[in-house]
């Protein structure tokens, strides 16, 4: 990370996305009336801005009624891009079952205690997540199917995400380093929050930053005039990949080292004042 200040950054800047939770909610799931009004106005502007989050399809409704902002929703990592208002899935990059076989097998073998869920495509069922009964899911989930084993649950389905907890023993980075030392040849793994000790897998090369590139690239937006802006490990691709790269002063290190500046957190609306100021500043 430079010293430099964000606003000098963005005077080209035609298209905006923004992580959520830690990134543009606050640690409630609220937004302040001002981050309204700046979405607002850049609606009428013309001004894209994409949410790009680790959350999958299903938790996106409550965000669009907090926001009030509805456009494209990248979900899961990179892996399912959807229209916000319409919740039609837009595109999706599962995983190969084969692949989801031996990163489980892998893991299990070298974590112990460690166990799985598993989202996949929604295609219209109210809750496209199931886990093994060992998973313990951070926000209870109704109708979430259950089975000893993560690859029974998998298999006929389009698999955009496999999730993995461990009891004790490891702190969200060392989870993540240890997993990457045996899985990142066959998938994509990260996690989005330093607090909650989870690893989130994608199909090998998906990201928030693949996923941002394509939209740019369907809005006729080049990467030079894309912000990006984010707080954990799972944002750092978008940040390193947008033509500005920005952290939420909260950040992980790991994403204020791949930033180019940083914007105030969520509290003092970080985000609305980076919307507000492409949009003062054309």
């Amino acid at each position: 990370m430079t010293d430099a200040d964000w606003r000098a950054l963005t005077a080209d800047v035609a298209l905006v996305a923004s992580d959520l939770d830690g990134t543009l909610l606050r640690g409630d799931g609220s937004v302040s009336p001002r981050t309204v009004d700046a979405f607002a106005r850049a609606r009428a502007a013309g001004l894209p801005v994409v949410f790009v989050t680790g959350r999958p399809p299903r938790w996106m409704p409550e965000v669009v009624r907090t926001t009030g902002h509805a456009g494209i929703g990248v979900c899961a990592n990179g892996a399912v891009v959807i229209d916000l208002a319409s919740q039609d899935v837009l595109a999706a990059h599962p995983v190969d079952a084969h692949v989801v076989d031996a990163v489980v097998a892998t893991l299990r073998a070298e974590v112990p205690g460690i166990a799985f869920g598993v989202e996949w495509v929604p295609t219209g069922e109210p809750t496209p997540f199931a886990h093994e009964h060992d998973y313990v899911p951070r926000y209870p989930v109704s109708e979430a199917g259950r089975a000893d084993d993560v690859r029974d649950l998998a298999r006929g389905r389009d698999v955009v995400k496999l999730l993995a907890r461990v009891p004790s023993g490891h702190d969200a980075d060392s989870l993540l380093a240890h997993a990457l030392g045996h899985v990142a040849h066959l998938v994509t793994v990260t996690h989005s929050d330093s607090q909650d000790v989870l690893l989130e897998m994608s199909a090998l090369g998906v990201t928030k930053g693949s996923a941002l590139a394509t939209c740019a690239d369907g809005l006729g937006v080049g990467r030079a005039q894309v912000a990006a802006v984010g707080d954990m490990p799972n944002d750092v691709p978008m940040v390193v990949w947008a033509g500005v790269g920005l952290a939420v002063a909260s950040a992980h290190p790991d994403v204020a080292a791949a930033a180019a500046a940083v914007i105030p957190d969520p509290d003092d609306d970080g985000v609305a004042q980076l919307v507000d100021h492409v949009l003062d500043h054309p």
